[in-house]
């Protein structure tokens, strides 16, 4: 059934066609909302709530927009009063080195490979360094650049979206871009898997120095949400000797992707014989065929939104 003949449905009332006429549609805007709230449980809550207000809008929906432009107005309505109500989360390198980040942050999140339909702007678009960089923006910047730059949207749509002016639209867009950093350039794809199995090894086999021959000169590695964060090759690997490689236990993984990003699954058994339970998902930021960022999200609740059981 055509998306016209659905919509008619809805409007008679038929809540089952509106599902229908909105689900070709839920994964890119869900994958909105993780970027403009920066965690997969707020861009949940942002999207469940879209979708009830534009159920209950439905009559004033006339279709002089498509239906995908009103509900991206409708969502990014909603995940902007969610930005003015929970405020911005953020990573460990945002705060000093010390780890003197406040109590009350809230961390980002890890967000689940995108798959193969999506185009690869919105794929490029959840990397990890882009969505924290989005969070520094204020709600009305952080959407003007979305819609701009990763959905196509025109100035003048954008400002039909925020209900304000293009005027207003191209000076937020200007200010956006100054703040958020252009991407770094990914390792070939053949590259990548071979990388995050050569570092998953390395942690697995407690092999420092296998693990340093994969890291830039100015690598870091953060743990949200504990706030303590290492830079550099000294600081790194002095950390991994201390605490990965011979403190923690044994190690068994899984490779994922995590951000458009390899990433990988650590499960931790911290001795003797049983399971070894989900303990963390590493991102892995590449740059030139090396590791240049290490973000770890540590914590068995991630593991579910990537399909992965809690113990291998």
């Amino acid at each position: 059934m055509s998306e016209l003949a659905e919509l008619a449905l809805a409007h008679a009332g038929d809540d089952a066609a509106f599902t229908r006429a909105v689900e070709p549609l839920r994964g890119e805007l869900h994958a909105h909302c993780y970027r403009m709230l920066g965690s997969v449980h707020d861009a949940d809550d942002a999207l469940q709530d879209a979708l009830l207000r534009a159920w209950r809008g439905l009559a004033g929906f006339e279709g002089r927009s498509s239906l995908r432009s009103w509900l991206y107005t409708v969502t990014t309505r909603t995940c902007l009063d969610l930005v003015a109500a929970r405020g911005r989360r953020a990573l460990p390198v945002d705060f000093g080195p010390a780890g003197d980040a406040p109590e009350d942050v809230r961390w980002l999140g890890p967000y689940p490979d995108a798959g193969p339909e999506a185009r690869y702007e919105e794929r490029e678009a959840v990397e990890l360094a882009f969505v924290a960089a989005l969070q520094h923006l204020p709600g009305n910047q952080r959407a003007a650049l979305l819609l701009f730059e990763v959905l196509g949207f025109s100035a003048a749509e954008i400002a039909s979206v925020m209900d304000t002016s293009t005027a207003s639209v191209n000076s937020a867009l200007q200010r956006a871009r100054r703040l958020v950093p252009s991407h770094a350039p990914a390792a070939p794809d053949a590259d990548v898997r071979a990388i995050a199995t050569a570092f998953a090894d390395a942690l697995a086999d407690g092999d420092a120095d296998a693990l340093v021959a994969l890291l830039t000169e100015d690598v870091t590695w953060s743990m949200p949400p504990a706030p303590e964060w290492y830079r550099g090759l000294a600081d790194v690997r002095g950390f991994a000797v201390r605490v990965p490689l011979t403190a923690c236990g044994s190690w068994r993984y899984r490779l994922v992707t995590a951000n458009a990003q390899p990433a990988v699954a650590f499960y931790l058994r911290h001795e003797g014989a049983g399971p070894f339970t989900a303990f963390g998902i590493t991102v892995l930021t590449l740059r030139d065929s090396r590791i240049a960022a290490l973000t770890s999200f540590l914590g068995a609740e991630h593991f579910p939104l990537f399909g992965l059981p809690s113990s291998v």
